[in-house]
């Protein structure tokens, strides 16, 4: 594909990305209102932790963290959050319950590529009007380590934008639950609870039993928080953390292979049934 070629390829998926963004706009106020509600989740466990850590008493520490290094993860954890949550399965659910799916099938574009851009689209958004003032806000109330290096702020930021293409990618193959169910409520709920336990985003990973852990290094939660984290506080560097990054990127492409059977089965399936 020559450059031209791929240009015009990307073309419309980056329109989609600027309207998902332009479009978030209109809802901004919201967004002021979410980054208290993350400072206060942050609040919540930064006075849980330090519970926990003067319990034990001066110096010491819990599944490996010192208590500022558990504050940085902590923070960073929910920050990151922030960056990487999308709503690309409630969008799917909303399109089959109002019976807008027809219309975008009809659209000459990849369906999976487009609702990825528009992701990607809110997930810039939300890195300026959301994740950005929060990280400055905790960095100025809380006692937050800097990043171990420049390497890993650029490892992190890497790890970052991974994690929003694999959130983006599990939420395609959910949202294609919709079509199979009257309601994906359920689904919902259970994913999150899936993926923010799972994570290192309630619990850090360190405090799962090593059996669990080790079969948690192989599944994709896991890299979503724990792995950017650990990155961004030094415990992940050299090997360890490219195979990290390697594990974060090969889930990655393996949920989008899954969101294209997935969605290749849905749109014959809507067809046969003259959809």
């Amino acid at each position: 594909m020559s450059g031209t070629t791929a240009l015009a390829f990307a073309r419309p998926y980056l329109a989609f990305a600027r309207t998902s963004f332009l479009n978030l706009l209109a809802y901004r106020a919201r967004y002021f209102v979410g980054i208290l509600t993350y400072f206060f989740n942050a609040t919540v466990w930064y006075y849980i932790w330090r519970a926990l850590f003067h319990e034990k008493g001066d110096g010491a520490t819990l599944g490996g963290f010192t208590f500022p290094q558990m504050l940085t993860y902590v923070t960073t954890g929910w920050a990151l959050r922030s960056f990487y949550f999308n709503e690309v399965d409630r969008e799917i659910a909303s399109q089959v319950r109002e019976g807008r799916l027809a219309m975008t099938l009809i659209k000459p574009v990849d369906i999976q590529a487009m609702t990825l851009s528009q992701a990607l689209g809110e997930s810039a958004f939300r890195l300026v009007l959301f994740t950005i003032p929060i990280g400055v806000l905790l960095g100025l109330v809380y006692p937050i380590l800097p990043p171990a290096g420049p390497a890993a702020l650029g490892l992190y930021l890497l790890s970052g934008l991974l994690s929003a293409l694999l959130v983006g990618s599990i939420n395609f193959c959910v949202g294609l639950i919709a079509i199979r169910t009257t309601s994906i409520l359920g689904v919902l709920r259970a994913k999150y609870l899936v993926l923010e336990l799972l994570s290192g985003l309630l619990v850090p990973v360190a405090f799962f039993p090593e059996p669990v852990r080790k079969v948690l290094v192989w599944l994709p939660f896991l890299h979503m928080n724990d792995t950017p984290g650990r990155i961004w506080l030094g415990l992940a560097t050299g090997a360890d953390a490219a195979r990290a990054l390697a594990l974060q990127a090969g889930w990655t492409l393996l949920l989008l292979l899954l969101g294209r059977v997935l969605w290749n089965a849905t749109a014959r399936r809507i067809e046969v049934q003259g959809g």
